[in-house]
């Protein structure tokens, strides 16, 4: 056989391969913006067979792995997608004692994916998962009272196939098979407890294991004792549990650790925590050594703290060495006030007060978090490789401390990388910062993204509403006041009155207009001296609308109200709206109104895709190839165009995704990937571009903060991908709606009035409908229609010049004097 062909085929290839090499592709860098902890870290675990490998979990935005080598945590739940955002919720964590690339998550919340939960198993150090879908035999709830107790899920110290997990109205758990399935301990007798929150925590102990499963067990069970015993022993691997004799009155375990030597240290509250509930006063604790080789327990609590405990940890080198933690205490804590943390050198017969004897904080470049606390302090762990040195949780975030037996104990706020803010809206200023609002914390004003900003002050905590005039020099943000700027975010000023807490706000084009509307509101409220007066829009109406300013006319202002499905307007500088062009019902309440382009407006309608309008609402044109569409920004123009850049989070082409369009929705790219998901767009659903650099999206989360990506030239972890654009969906015409309505009645008799509503896009000239009574009913009068039949079947035509033809959003009537009582469907091609 010749050797030529063969040769010059290779050379093909490899110039085919050369000039592939060549095209290098454009990719996206994607991380969650800096903002700085900001929600609860409800556990921690150190890792007691690898240096340096520390787990934590969060009760809504997943679990984390810490990165020594670049002192960041790594986020290891970004790829789960929408329809499964609840499995941010961990409520437990378990690393194999004997390989620490093991490690297995307890996740679901019940207000998400109807409870879906899920045990989530890695092999390697939690780069992948895999889902074992768990929901049919026990619910999870990450955010659920007592969600820092724990840990609920262990794997076995003898056989790293064998795990066990506490649940909250299930009882206990096991798994032979590394967690692929899981039975029913029916040995163990406790399925619920009073406050839901059930097994509060697991425990193995390491020294009972003999070539073999470890065969004794110890089980914390979220009660008091009035309500039954509260910790179980098993010596025959749960073959069977009997309760353990003693102990605190009044308080139930939180958390526990175990001695070689088989002392279980256990903290104790009267509540699950982390703070009160109406059941839970949540406010004493004790600390108790019980020698489960003598069955003597020990109040070893420190002298005078009488509040809740929540963290226990022993050194592994030194069993007298301990640490603890109290939870919802409120002492002092340098310029604040929160938890106190307690070491012992003799097994918790004497304590020092590390907090009270000297404490420090290191913000790490967060600088919001000074005169914050270390609070909610339910787990505390040593490292086990360094034991002067702990991490402790907290409802803000995540400390740690190198020396804990320095005279002033300085604990950084070691966060990078952990981003659990409920973000609820963000803008991108025109030459200025991003400036975002959030739950707990206010928001941040900050010049990258990618580096910490600057807290909004005065602070008011809770912050759900913001806008910005067109030049982004004014602004406004609402939470339980409402305050503006007109420096671009530099400073704040407090307003002199509002009409109600938090809602959403809207600034006209020139920033001179402001509108808001309450949380929980069908009032929107206008000023036009920031606050110092109001007055009560007309023709609104919308429950919790979302007005948004028309980007260049100071005098238009937008509300689609996703109800009733329709476009309202206001022409008059937010004094009164009126409704404009129809839309489909079911939609993102808030539009996006197109920078430097008036009357320029595009909405998000889930199923129905995006809508683009150019003549302020009247009429609406629907972008074909978009499917379905969630929500929709817009940012800076792509180089060498003028049009800004459309992000959606939705699908094109069956992908979906963030999605990018240069071309006012001709044609798409996807710019993220399946690895970066983050449950979706979240609570806030909203999504927006950077206006100064082309490519940079935003985009809320369920549980990671504000989410952004922004273009990487070829040296992202994301390759953009373009999608098949020319795929033109139609969705179904939205329905209509025809009502037959009683409006007045009496024995043998009734006045119906029959409703037709237009809920399309385009006008209805002329209509008939028709309806049969099931009770050979008959019509005897009627009015503003003609009406033909006889019973049981009538039909009815327009006649009148002003209800003949229906204009979108519109509803006409005629009415009816009706012999007999039954209640007919309404049927006819207006109907449909």
């Amino acid at each position: 056989m010749s050797m030529k062909p063969m040769c010059m085929a290779l050379a093909a290839v490899l110039g085919l391969a050369g000039a592939a090499g060549s095209a290098r592709a454009e990719t996206y860098q994607w991380d969650a913006v800096a903002m700085g902890g900001g929600g609860f870290v409800s556990g921690v675990v150190p890792s007691k067979s690898e240096r340096g490998v520390v787990y934590a979990r969060t009760d809504v935005g997943g679990a984390y792995r810490w990165d020594q080598n670049r002192a960041r945590w790594l986020a290891l739940t970004d790829w789960l997608p929408e329809g499964r955002d609840g499995l941010m919720g961990v409520e437990s964590l378990a690393v194999d004692p004997n390989n620490a690339a093991n490690v297995y998550l307890m996740t679901g919340t019940s207000y998400f994916n109807s409870g879906k939960s899920a045990i989530l198993r890695s092999s390697d150090y939690g780069r992948s998962f895999n889902i074992v879908d768990i929901t049919s035999q026990f619910k999870v709830h990450g955010n659920g009272m007592g969600r820092q107790n724990g840990e609920k899920l262990q794997v076995d110290p003898g056989d790293s196939n064998v795990l066990y997990a506490g649940t909250r109205r299930d009882g206990l758990f096991k798994s032979t098979d590394a967690g692929a399935t899981w039975n029913r301990v029916a040995a163990f007798p406790v399925t619920s407890t009073p406050n839901d929150n059930g097994v509060s925590f697991v425990l193995l102990d390491p020294a009972s294991v003999d070539g073999g499963p470890a065969q004794r067990i110890f089980v914390g069970v979220s009660r008091l004792d009035s309500a039954g015993a509260n910790l179980y022993f098993s010596y025959d691997g749960g073959e069977t549990f009997e309760p353990v004799e003693g102990g605190p009155a009044g308080l139930m375990p939180q958390r526990a650790a175990l001695s070689p030597e088989g002392k279980l240290y256990i903290t104790y509250a009267n509540g699950a925590g982390p703070h009160p509930t109406a059941l839970e006063a949540m406010n004493r604790g004790q600390v108790w050594e019980y020698d489960a080789v003598g069955g003597n327990w020990t109040n070893i609590t420190p002298a005078g703290m009488n509040g809740p405990f929540g963290g226990i940890s022993i050194d592994p080198a030194d069993p007298l060495h301990l640490v603890a933690s109290t939870t919802n205490v409120w002492y002092p804590q340098g310029n604040s006030y929160g938890d106190q943390i307690y070491t012992s050198r003799n097994a918790g017969r004497s304590w020092t007060n590390v907090v009270a004897r000297g404490f420090a904080v290191d913000p790490k470049g967060a600088g919001w978090i000074n005169g914050e606390s270390i609070h909610w302090a339910g787990a505390v762990e040593f490292d086990p490789f360094d034991t002067k040195s702990a991490w402790v949780i907290s409802g803000n975030g995540l400390f740690r401390t190198a020396n804990l037996d320095a005279q002033t104990t300085t604990w950084g706020f070691d966060v990078a990388g952990i981003e659990e803010t409920v973000p609820f809206a963000a803008v991108s200023l025109p030459n200025g910062p991003l400036v975002s609002v959030i739950g707990d914390f206010d928001g941040f004003s900050q010049s990258d993204p990618a580096h910490y900003g600057v807290r909004h002050s005065p602070h008011m905590g809770t912050t759900t509403g913001l806008a910005a005039s067109a030049d982004g020099r004014v602004l406004a943000r609402v939470g339980n006041a409402l305050q503006y700027s007109t420096n671009s975010g530099a400073s704040w000023t407090t307003a002199a009155a509002v009409n109600g807490n938090f809602g959403k706000v809207a600034l006209s084009a020139d920033g001179q207009v402001l509108l808001h509307t309450p949380s929980g509101s069908s009032a929107t409220y206008r000023s036009v001296n920031y606050g110092a007066s109001w007055s009560t829009v007309a023709g609104l109406g919308v429950a919790d609308a979302q007005p948004v300013a028309d980007a260049v006319n100071p005098l238009r202002f937008y509300v689609y109200d996703n109800v009733n499905g329709r476009m309202l307007v206001s022409n008059d500088g937010g004094a009164s709206f009126s409704a404009q062009g129809a839309l489909a019902a079911g939609g993102s309440k808030l539009v996006a109104a197109t920078p430097g382009v008036e009357g320029d407006v595009w909405a998000c309608l889930s199923g129905g895709g995006l809508v683009h309008t150019t003549d302020a609402g009247v009429t609406f044109g629907k972008i074909g190839n978009v499917a379905t569409c969630s929500a929709i920004g817009l940012g800076k123009a792509a180089p060498g165009t003028t049009y800004p850049t459309l992000y959606i989070w939705g699908t094109v082409g069956g992908v979906r995704g963030v999605l990018r369009s240069t071309d006012k929705g001709a044609s798409w790219v996807r710019v993220n990937d399946d690895a970066h998901q983050f449950g979706g767009p979240g609570n806030a659903q909203f999504i927006t571009g950077d206006m100064n650099t082309y490519g940079t999206v935003y985009m809320s989360s369920v549980g990671r903060g504000m989410v952004y990506g922004a273009t990487a030239g070829d040296g992202g972890d994301v390759i953009v991908a373009a999608v098949d654009s020319s795929v033109i969906t139609t969705p179904p015409a939205p329905v209509n709606k025809c009502e037959y309505v009683i409006t007045a009645s009496w024995p043998g008799g009734h006045i119906a009035d029959l409703r037709i509503t237009n809920n399309r896009t385009s006008v209805i000239q002329g209509w008939t409908v028709s309806w049969t009574y099931s009770d050979n009913s008959t019509v005897t009068g009627w009015w503003n229609a003609g009406v033909t039949g006889a019973s049981p079947t009538f039909t009815a035509t327009a006649t009148e010049s002003w209800n003949t033809n229906i204009w979108p959003g519109n509803t006409v009537s005629f009415g009816m004097v009706v012999s007999g009582e039954s209640i007919p469907a309404i049927s006819g091609d207006v109907c449909k």
